[in-house]
C-alpha cells in the first residue's frame, strides 16, 4: 500500500502525536523535508494522503519548493487523495484551491479557544467548543468550494473541509515536550510579539499537561476521522481452484510419504 507523505519544514516542528497515531493504525508513512531539500514531489498519486506541517515561512513566500508544495496539493486535489494541513500547511491547501492567504490582524501564539462548526462537530466527532495551540501571523481565506469548520475570536478562519481535503489554522499534533521546545527556541520572538491572542512562556506553559491532555483527545479524534477517509488496501481473493490445487498436493504429499 501506498504510504502518507508527511512533510515537516523544521525540525522542532514535527509530526507529533499524528506520527504516534498513524502507528498505531499501521498505516504506512514516509518523512519528506521540502524546504531542506529544496523541492517537494510532483505527483500526489505517489502516495496515500499528504500531511502538511507548519513552517516558520510565509506560504506566500516565492520559493521554488514552496511553489512545489503548492502544485503537490493541487495535484492531490485533482485526484482526490486526502490531504491534511496544519498551520503553514492550511495555508498552503487554501492557496492550492485558489483562496488568498495574507496577515491576520494580530499574532496568534498561545493557547486560544475556538469554535466548532455544527458540521465539523458530526464529521470529526468534536464538542462544540475546544483550545487550540497556535503560533501564526498570516490567516487564510475559506476557500470556494470549502465549508468552514472552526472560527476563533481574533482570527476567524481556523479550518475549513472540503471532502476529504482538511485544513486547521492551528497545531493539533504538539506535544508537552514539543510546546516547550518552541518557547525556548520562540524566546526572543514571544518578547517582541503583542497583541491581544499572544500569550507569554509563562502562560503557555502553565498547567501545560492539562491543555496536552484536552488537546490530544480532540486531536485523535479527529486524526481517527481523517485516516478513516484513506483508500483502504483491497484484498484480492483466492480462487478456489487455488485451494483445491494446494490441498490436492497436500494430499499427494502425505500419501507418498505413507
Amino acid at each position: 500500500m501506498k504510504p502518507v507523505a508527511i512533510l515537516q519544514h523544521e525540525a522542532s516542528q514535527g509530526p507529533g502525536i499524528l506520527l504516534d497515531h498513524l502507528r498505531q493504525q499501521d498505516i504506512a508513512h514516509v518523512l519528506l523535508d521540502p524546504c531542506a531539500q529544496g523541492s517537494a514531489p510532483a505527483d500526489a498519486r505517489d502516495y496515500r494522503g499528504i500531511i502538511v506541517l507548519g513552517s516558520n515561512h510565509c506560504a506566500n513566500e516565492q520559493l521554488r519548493w514552496i511553489d512545489d508544495e503548492r502544485c503537490l496539493l493541487q495535484s492531490a486535489l485533482q485526484h482526490d487523495i486526502p490531504v491534511l494541513g496544519h498551520c503553514f500547511g492550511a495555508q498552503m491547501l487554501a492557496r492550492a484551491m485558489g483562496a488568498r492567504v495574507w496577515r491576520n490582524p494580530c499574532p496568534n501564539i498561545g493557547w486560544s479557544q475556538v469554535h466548532i462548526t455544527p458540521c465539523a462537530q458530526q464529521l470529526m466527532d468534536l464538542p462544540a467548543q475546544a483550545t487550540l495551540f497556535n503560533w501564526h501571523y498570516d490567516t487564510f481565506e475559506i476557500p470556494q468550494a470549502a465549508t468552514r469548520t472552526m472560527y476563533g475570536q481574533h482570527c476567524l478562519n481556523k479550518g475549513f473541509v472540503h471532502g476529504r481535503h482538511w485544513a486547521f489554522q492551528g497545531h493539533l499534533e504538539v506535544t508537552e515536550a514539543s510546546v516547550r521546545q518552541w518557547c525556548s527556541d520562540g524566546h526572543d520572538e514571544l518578547l517582541q510579539a503583542q497583541g491581544p491572542a499572544v500569550q507569554s512562556k509563562a502562560q503557555i506553559l502553565a498547567q501545560l499537561p492539562l491543555h496536552i491532555a484536552a488537546l490530544h483527545t480532540l486531536a485523535l479524534r479527529t486524526y481517527s476521522a481523517w485516516t478513516a477517509s484513506l483508500d483502504r488496501p483491497v484484498s484480492v481473493p483466492v480462487a478456489a481452484s487455488t485451494f483445491d490445487k494446494i490441498r490436492l498436493k497436500s494430499s499427494d504429499y502425505l500419501r507418498m510419504t505413507l
